[in-house]
């Protein structure tokens, strides 16, 4: 039996987390749920008893604790992960913190599971996009990766529920108050802050954690990030360059036996295809005729599942099944 902890318990992914520990039914005896001071007074469900949401502070990982899944930012990771790995927590985050970390692992369970074991009391959890998108991508290493471009259509989910309510609102004739456009209607190619080299920092992250999590520092690889009118659901288109000339078949075969991924060989997945699930599929499997040993593939996930609060539980899981 474990103790758990959920900060950030009243946010989109908190909530997702909280549903997805549900249906795992993993063997929890004491669960806390942490959050702000804005959420003091609030009130969470889980397994059908109602938890009061208690607010984050110093203090708060003094009880006992095993494991703690946080989705509260990166400020307040980078502010309380320390306090709760000085107490033995193992703390699973999903902010941007601690993901380039030379000293935290970065895990897709699918991908690399032993890098988990290594923790120093801290995990990181991929940013949405870059764990679609490596599952896919481990699968191909065989013929070696040489170099690697996405385009991306990301669900306003990906920004919380101030993109929900923003797509919301455009549907209703109001404007947005938190994309510097109107979302309906239009896509946005700014996700996060830019940076001084015209790139977003969204697409320095797919890059730098794709190079980090299949191990490949060298990798030649870019990426273009759009925010597209979509709830629920990102895609990844990704182009491919392989170092070895492949037959397709081999590596469709190659993509059907990788762990977490489902191939369409006829028609296309698309994000009301993956909504509600963990499963990342993928589908136009196709060659670049334009390019020597080239490749096209086209990756949909659950952002909020497997792109969030599924993949650090699958985590914890692993960690689990090591420690049994």
């Amino acid at each position: 039996m474990i103790n758990v902890a959920v900060v950030g318990a009243t946010g989109m992914v908190g909530q997702t987390f909280i549903t997805v520990l549900e249906e795992y039914q993993l063997p929890i005896d004491k669960i806390v749920f942490l959050a702000s001071e804005r959420s003091k007074g609030k009130t969470v469900t889980f397994n059908g008893k109602s938890y009061p949401v208690e607010v984050l502070d110093e203090h708060s990982f003094d009880q006992p604790l095993d494991y703690a899944l946080f989705s509260a930012g990166g400020d307040t990771s980078k502010k309380y992960a320390p306090i709760a790995a000085a107490h033995g927590v193992t703390v699973i985050d999903n902010s941007s913190a601690w993901r380039m970390d030379p000293t935290v692992p970065l895990v897709v369970p699918e991908v690399n599971p032993e890098a988990a074991v290594e923790h120093h009391g801290i995990i990181a959890n991929p940013n949405c996009s870059t764990i679609q998108s490596v599952i896919p991508l481990q699968a191909l290493k065989p013929w070696g990766l040489k170099r690697v471009v996405y385009s991306t259509y990301q669900a306003v989910s990906g920004s919380g529920y101030k993109g929900v309510s923003d797509l919301k609102a455009n549907l209703s004739g109001q404007p947005s108050t938190f994309y510097p456009k109107t979302i309906l209607h239009n896509v946005l190619p700014h996700i996060d802050v830019f940076l001084p080299n015209g790139a977003t920092k969204e697409e320095e992250k797919m890059v730098n954690e794709t190079r980090k999590i299949l191990g490949l520092p060298s990798l030649r690889c870019t990426a273009t990030c759009v925010r597209v009118p979509v709830f629920n659901g990102h895609s990844v288109a990704i182009n491919v360059e392989l170092e070895k000339p492949f037959a397709l078949d081999d590596i469709l075969n190659a993509l059907e036996a990788q762990a977490g991924l489902k191939v369409l060989r006829e028609g296309y997945p698309t994000p009301l295809d993956v909504s509600g699930q963990d499963l990342t599929m993928v589908g136009r499997v196709r060659r670049d005729e334009s390019l020597e040993n080239g490749l096209n593939l086209w990756v949909v996930a659950d952002n909020i599942r497997k792109g969030a609060a599924s993949n650090a539980i699958q985590i914890m899981q692993k960690l689990m099944e090591v420690q049994s």
